[in-house]
């Protein structure tokens, strides 16, 4: 039994006429007619009583009626589900980025372009109000973030964890040392983002710098990675704090980048999306996060 058949009969049993069947078919009538034999041919019983001027179901037919109906629809339900996968496979998903993601970007890209083939990912920047404006709105998809965030209309999905480390100027004594106490930085002024820019980094360095027994002395505002390092490794002594993969991709000559202790501040980075189920392409970014994250710790765990 073909489902060509089965639409021919349905047809052949709304129009009780074998040639407006025709007609409404594309077809010639013959062909009706022939595929409607093998089918009762088949089956073992004749579905239509016909004769010169009437066309009717036999109780076969009508039997087989809802039946025809039923599979004809699930065929087309069963094409609009693909149909709509391929649209959903070959969309774009949207995603804000955040400052610093160093090589965790590079692994997301990596993992989400080997689980679909189809969809593009269009990466968007601005200020985490932004993203999170723009994630709520639906002009994103999806937001990458550092520190926690509460919003009734967002789910922020946990991702990896990235210590910060000082940038130092390749001279200075603590240069030297394969890693910082926090307490040693006490006298050297810190360039850090203002808050407005970047609450997350900015608390968390200042809530680190106090439980290391001090307030930190301020310098001058951190501006964009350029400026501020080159300040940093010819400039009147200083510091500040990069992100570990970000400071693994920096290569500045002057400058050295070395882990904090005492204590070792982490950050920890979110996915921002909006609730409910994610469609198929966005589900594929969000296991690609997660990829990245598993990756690392496998990493990690190899190393130790």
């Amino acid at each position: 039994m073909e489902l060509r058949q089965l639409h021919y009969f349905l047809t052949v049993a709304e129009e009780l006429h074998f040639g407006r069947a025709a007609e409404r078919l594309h077809i010639v009538q013959s062909a009706v007619s022939q595929q409607l034999r093998r089918l009762e041919r088949e089956l073992g019983t004749e579905l239509f009583a016909r004769s010169t001027r009437v066309v009717r179901l036999t109780e076969a037919g009508s039997r087989l009626l809802p039946y025809a109906r039923e599979m004809l629809a699930l065929q087309v339900r069963a094409r609009e589900a693909i149909d709509e996968l391929r649209a959903e496979q070959a969309a774009t998903v949207r995603l804000g980025t955040s400052s610093g993601l160093g090589s965790w970007l590079d692994a997301v890209l990596t993992a989400f372009t080997r689980r679909t083939a189809h969809a593009q990912l269009e990466l968007v920047t601005g200020s985490t109000e932004e993203r999170l404006s723009q994630v709520r709105a639906g002009d994103l998809d999806a937001a990458l973030l550092h520190g926690e965030r509460t919003d009734p209309g967002l789910e922020f999905l946990p991702l990896w964890r990235d210590a910060l480390m000082a940038a130092l100027p390749a001279g200075h004594e603590l240069a030297a040392r394969e890693t910082v106490a926090l307490a040693r930085l006490a006298e050297l002024p810190l360039r850090l983002c203002p808050r407005s820019r970047n609450p997350a980094l900015h608390d968390l360095v200042m809530r680190s710098c106090r439980a290391a027994g001090y307030t930190p002395l301020l310098g001058p505002d951190f501006t964009n990675d350029q400026d501020t390092l080159a300040a940093i490794g010819y400039g009147k002594p200083s510091w500040t704090v990069f992100y570990a993969a970000h400071a693994d991709q920096l290569h500045v000559s002057g400058v050295v980048f070395r882990p904090l202790s005492d204590p070792a501040p982490v950050m920890q980075t979110y996915l921002a999306v909006r609730n409910g189920p994610p469609r198929t392409a966005l589900r594929a970014l969000i296991e690609a996060c997660y990829e990245a994250d598993e990756a690392d710790e496998a990493d990690e765990g190899a190393r130790a």
